[in-house]
């Protein structure tokens, strides 16, 4: 009951006195920032498996990164680009579904991953642990510098494209009478949730990339009608979720684990506690979604 009888202790002195838990939050609220405006047209157009695809497709781009020696961040982006193309292509020149077209790629792309991991040495648990969870402990003023750049790539990318996306979301006859483009929309669209996962990925890892993308905005949605709403809506459950997420892993893995500054914490329980913690900012962020679904429920049943 500490967070009741010495609440400056457990929901203060975190933050102040863990200079490495300052840049996990850090990371949290810039990867809360990207997902959380290309997650409302995730959301809104109804593409999460594409969402899940693209966090999935980075994999072999940073193995081969990786295998070469190069940067795993521009890796992920090259394959997230790939993926993007790639679904694209085969939706345009294929009879399939387009969920079809995105299982097709990302099947190839895991396939890819498999074959690149056993092909690199250099690729051991350790790595493969950070590639899947993310590293949030590991993460430095570099690694947040990037992950910056590209969320305002992304912010930038989503305000010129948003009265498209807006209309080409509600209505694509629409859309193409008012020569909006639909083709390069989509394009746009596809290119703004490759870069949102490519951000994210360093941090919370491509696995749990998706629960960002997803939870908070589907959560706002439920709550708020207009676009810019949501967006903002979706930021502040996502920090939120970043906040508690990291103060319960914070507290209960450090008491687990009799550790109570994450700055002294390395290799394997780093990477372990750095999972965990990423796991639980995201399982905030779903419980959210459950509370607001639920809510929402028994005040429809109470209003009927």
């Amino acid at each position: 009951m500490e967070f009741v009888t010495d609440p400056w202790q457990w929901w203060v002195e975190p933050f102040i006195g863990d200079p490495a838990l300052q840049r996990v939050v850090l990371a949290g609220l810039l990867t809360v920032a990207v997902t959380s405006i290309v997650g409302t047209w995730v959301v809104l157009r109804g593409t999460t498996y594409l969402a899940e695809a693209l966090g999935h497709g980075v994999l072999p781009g940073v193995a081969a990164a990786h295998l070469l020696g190069g940067n795993p961040t521009t890796g992920a982006l090259v394959a997230a680009v790939a993926m993007v193309v790639g679904v694209r292509g085969v939706q345009r020149r294929s009879p399939l579904p387009g969920e079809s077209a995105i299982g097709l790629l990302l099947v190839a792309m895991l396939a890819l991953t498999v074959v690149l991991v056993a092909a690199t040495d250099g690729i051991d648990e350790h790595d493969l642990h950070e590639m899947l969870f993310g590293s949030v402990l590991d993460t430095g003023t570099g690694d947040l510098v990037r992950q910056a750049v590209l969320v305002g790539v992304v912010a930038l990318v989503a305000l010129v494209f948003h009265r498209a996306l807006l209309v080409l979301t509600f209505d694509e006859t629409q859309a193409r009478l008012l020569g909006m483009r639909p083709r390069l929309t989509e394009m746009a669209f596809l290119l703004l949730a490759a870069l949102s996962v490519t951000a994210s990925f360093d941090a919370v890892g491509s696995l749990l990339v998706f629960a960002f993308l997803v939870a908070p905005p589907a959560a706002a949605a439920m709550l708020a009608r207009r676009v810019p709403a949501i967006m903002a809506t979706s930021a502040a459950i996502g920090t939120g979720s970043v906040l508690l997420g990291t103060l319960l892993a914070h507290h209960l893995l450090g008491e687990a684990n009799h550790v109570h500054d994450l700055s002294t914490v390395v290799d394997g329980h780093a990477t372990a506690e750095g999972a965990a913690m990423a796991a639980t900012m995201a399982l905030v962020a779903v419980a959210v979604v459950l509370v607001v679904m639920v809510t929402r429920g028994a005040r429809e049943d109470l209003s009927a």
